[in-house]
């Protein structure tokens, strides 16, 4: 009778096992079969005028393609996203670059936090452990603003909020649309930088001291002002 009454844990953590093996597998695969040499930038530019053949082509098409590939890259934690935004200006030009490649980062961003929340929850507080704390506490006194201003900040890196977040108690929704109004300028930058690869020689090369300021200072600058709300708010009560 007690048997019959006792919960199962092993049968009900194998959908979890296997996605979480199905998810490692994959990016075994990304690197085995060497695909990471096609995401760098003198892949990109050796390859431009094909792939730039093939959009004129096939449009729909190899927007579906870019967007998946995207999508994919982000939500497995691969390397590659900035190549990957470089190439949605160089291919597609601003307007549909823009967004295509905001709405696939925000996908797969997206993806990657619920695969840590509910897949690989367990991997994530061994690696990133010590920085959810922060986070938390980020989250508690600031809310959606602190991740506002994280994705605001380019220094930051990418590959490790989402996953992070994964571990918070901030809605995936909530998640979603913060990340992709914090991520839309340096992906404006990157996609118009795109759109005149000959003259970037690396990735790091997009950024000019200037607009690094300009965006850290867009980041903090919500912060700012609801710390300026909240202090004005009190001057009125006293």
């Amino acid at each position: 009778m007690t048997e019959a009454h006792t919960p199962n844990r092993t049968g009900g953590n194998a959908p979890r096992i296997i996605l979480a093996a199905l998810l490692l597998l994959a990016v075994a695969a990304f690197f085995v079969l060497g695909l990471d040499r096609y995401l760098t930038l003198a892949a990109l530019k050796s390859s431009l005028e094909e792939l730039r053949l093939l959009v004129a082509e096939q449009p729909l098409r190899s927007a579906a393609a870019y967007f998946a590939f995207y999508v994919t890259v982000i939500a497995l934690g691969l390397p590659g996203a900035t190549i990957l935004t470089l190439a949605g200006g160089a291919l597609f030009g601003f307007g549909r670059g823009l967004v295509l490649a905001s709405f696939a980062s925000t996908l797969g961003a997206s993806l990657s936090c619920l695969a840590a929340r509910y897949v690989l929850r367990g991997w994530v507080q061994a690696h990133f452990g010590s920085r959810l704390a922060r986070v938390n506490e980020g989250i508690e006194r600031e809310g959606a603003f602190y991740l506002f201003t994280m994705r605001m900040i380019p220094a930051l890196p990418f590959f490790v909020i989402n996953p992070v977040m994964g571990l918070t108690p901030m809605p995936v929704r909530t998640f979603a649309w913060v990340s992709q109004l914090g991520m839309l300028p340096a992906t404006a930058v990157f996609i118009y930088a795109g759109g005149r690869l000959a003259q970037v020689q690396t990735p790091a090369g997009v950024f000019s001291p200037g607009i690094l300021a300009a965006l850290t200072f867009m980041g903090l600058l919500p912060l700012l002002a609801r710390r300026l709300i909240a202090w004005l708010r009190a001057r009125r009560r006293t």
